[in-house]
């Protein structure tokens, strides 16, 4: 099968194109948004294959793959006719939530795909086909050794996104203990007791998993990926009780509260009894690669596009 996508999503987008098929992403001059081309900071096969806009009208495309809502007329555009269609929508609703119309919802013949079931409940998608097919994670292996007793948060341009991804709670964290915040445009940040990195995926598991504790403060996101790498990495967590996130950690995978205090004190714990983080970190990889395992995310997949494609 030839599938369509746009380079849009680094980290679901690289456990996407494990699949079996041929994955084709537009490249433009200059690498614009609509036009990234492969990842260069993420490992893919060499399944994924570049091909500018005006090539696309005679690559034989079976599914177009949308995640943004202007990529539909990209597609009238850059194919000319409309192959079977796939929204995933990455995102929880903003907006009049949780009357917030999904852009899909009045499109015909597409079909709307959730990655929680969170999202799915909060998007009014009308009479859309609509299903879930949860994250999967290519498995970084369990790495953890919490060496450092720092406590690690993943999150991009959080000045920008604010109290979305939880950004005014990282000074209160960074009382807890010394945070190390990793991911684009961290080095915006001006905080106490907090140092910024920006790394490629294949140098931030590594540094991950030497903190002794991953902080996932996001108020409103979807299910962050992030989160997820951290429990397989072996890697206690502790995480604001949002979204989906409480389907995510079970019971002894970590901490999971709205109470400040009780994430916090929670914190404090786990970098001051490396035992007991090592034993959560081992139960947060055991549940991470039972619910969001590559093969499983892979199968629900392949079952969705014959479907679509049939």
């Amino acid at each position: 099968m030839r599938i369509l996508l746009w380079h849009v999503h680094g980290s679901w987008t690289t456990s996407f194109v494990q699949g079996p098929h041929t994955y084709l992403v537009p490249v433009t001059p200059g690498r614009g948004p609509d036009g990234l081309g492969r990842a260069r900071t993420y490992d893919w096969p060499d399944s994924v294959v570049e091909l500018p806009p005006e090539k696309l009208r005679d690559a034989d495309v079976d599914v177009a793959v949308l995640q943004r809502p202007h990529e539909l007329a990209l597609v009238d555009e850059w194919l000319g006719r409309r192959p079977p269609l796939v929204y995933v929508e990455h995102n929880a609703p903003h907006g009049d939530v949780p009357d917030t119309r999904h852009p899909a919802a009045a499109v015909p013949g597409v079909t709307l795909v959730h990655v929680t079931h969170f999202n799915r409940l909060m998007w009014d998608a009308g009479s859309t086909e609509t299903t879930v097919v949860e994250h999967g994670v290519v498995d970084p292996g369990h790495r953890w050794t919490g060496e450092l007793e720092r406590a690690a948060v993943v999150v991009n341009e959080p000045v920008r996104r604010g109290r979305t991804t939880g950004t005014d709670l990282l000074p209160v964290f960074a009382e807890a203990a010394p945070l190390d915040v990793f991911g684009m445009a961290t080095d915006r940040l001006r905080l106490p007791n907090t140092q910024t990195f920006e790394l490629a995926q294949r140098d931030l598991h590594a540094a991950m998993a030497r903190r002794r504790v991953y902080v996932h403060p996001v108020r409103w996101t979807s299910l962050g990926l992030s989160l997820l790498e951290a429990m397989h990495l072996g890697m206690p967590v502790v995480a604001l009780a949002t979204t989906e996130v409480a389907e995510a950690v079970p019971d002894g995978a970590g901490v999971v509260s709205n109470r400040i205090d009780v994430l916090t004190d929670a914190v404090r714990d786990f970098v001051a009894d490396p035992l007991h983080a090592r034993a959560v970190g081992d139960g947060a990889r055991a549940a991470a690669l039972a619910r969001y395992g590559l093969t499983r995310f892979l199968d629900d997949w392949e079952r969705l596009l014959k479907e679509v494609t049939r």
